[in-house]
């Protein structure tokens, strides 16, 4: 059995607590903390007969291995990540045209967690990555998604270039970003339908397999002199105008 998690951070304690309250064996709260916040996860806890313990700072600062657990750490049971199977089963489950995020090889558990928070608050149906040299949904990651991991799939695959062709084959239109000559403006392509857009990763960008694999390739305009912006921020942009277009 995999070892627990240390869960911390006010809305993913809350997040997890509301949809996943099987998953938490035990609540640590801040000893000298008595917000309303604070209170309403304690409450939480209780309803489900979970343990609460008030200890130091010192000590949840240990538990969370930094000091950005706002005064609680939810000991949790491991996350078991979803995969492919999962993906064809939630494509198939959809009453709507699906909108999906495919990060290829995001490193940074900050920015992944940055670009799970965006893709929730737009209504994307599922994140996908690649299980190898990716970042994982960590506690850095879910802390930084502010509550979206509890509530978002998220979906590792072994190959991201054979998850794409089948994609296509569902009729997903997969659109990548990249500064390229051939890439469109993203206010130019038409972001409605079944839709993945496709990031890729810090600095690298997408790899070529996975370019090759997409359906039409799109950059963010942009005026001033710096050459690229952070991937989380570039995610941002392109799910809302996704999101935009498909409220049109």
């Amino acid at each position: 059995m995999a070892k627990p998690e240390n869960i911390y951070g006010l809305h993913t304690v809350h997040a997890l607590l509301t949809h996943h309250p099987e998953h938490v064996l035990e609540l640590f709260v801040l000893n000298s903390r008595e917000d309303e916040r604070l209170q309403a996860i304690i409450q939480l806890a209780k309803q489900f007969g979970l343990a609460v313990q008030a200890v130091s700072r010192e000590k949840l600062d240990q538990m969370a291995g930094n000091s950005q657990h706002q005064g609680v750490v939810a000991r949790a049971r491991s996350h078991t990540p979803l995969n492919d199977n999962d993906l064809a089963q939630l494509l198939k489950s959809l009453k709507e045209p699906a909108f999906l995020l495919v990060l290829d090889n995001i490193t940074d558990p900050h920015n992944l967690g940055a670009c799970l928070r965006t893709a929730e608050a737009v209504g994307v149906h599922a994140v996908i990555a690649p299980r190898d040299k990716s970042a994982a949904l960590t506690p850095v990651a879910r802390k930084t998604a502010s509550g979206a991991a509890e509530v978002l799939p998220f979906i590792q695959v072994t190959n991201l270039a054979r998850t794409l062709k089948q994609l296509a084959d569902e009729g997903v239109w997969c659109v990548g970003t990249a500064l390229t000559p051939e890439a469109k403006s993203i206010y130019d392509v038409d972001l409605k339908g079944s839709l993945a857009i496709v990031m890729g990763a810090e600095g690298a960008g997408m790899r070529r397999l996975t370019k090759e694999h997409c359906d039409t390739l799109t950059y963010i305009p942009m005026q001033g002199s710096v050459q690229s912006l952070n991937v989380s921020v570039a995610t941002g942009i392109a799910l809302y105008e996704a999101f935009r277009q498909r409220r049109g």
